[in-house]
């Protein structure tokens, strides 16, 4: 969706609809990446990884981290967000497949 550039916003009505709009393709983007990751379970279990995975969780904050200091967007709040999000994901991985398992 094409929207106005944050600077050409003269109302906060308007800055609020771009705000929700990109809160609803957000969410978009988040329901697609939990399809992803409900996917994960079934094959970490078949190929003996753990839910929980640290060398692959510090890789994908790393890159969180650097993706987010190249976009201009704090590279913290990116961290906590996805540390969140990978935190959530891994307890709902353990209730299927448990702890054991390889890093990987």
């Amino acid at each position: 969706m094409l929207r106005p550039a944050p600077e050409t916003i003269e109302s906060m009505a308007d800055l609020r609809a771009c705000i929700d709009a990109v809160d609803g393709e957000l969410m978009a983007l988040l329901a697609e990446r939990m399809r992803y990751t409900d996917r994960a379970p079934a094959l970490k279990a078949r190929e003996g990884i753990s839910a929980a995975a640290p060398s692959r969780v510090r890789a994908v904050l790393d890159g969180v981290r650097a993706r987010a200091e190249a976009l201009g967007v704090d590279p913290a709040l990116a961290e906590t967000l996805w540390r969140t999000m990978i935190e959530t994901m891994i307890a709902r991985e353990e209730q299927v497949i448990g702890k054991e398992g390889r890093d990987g």
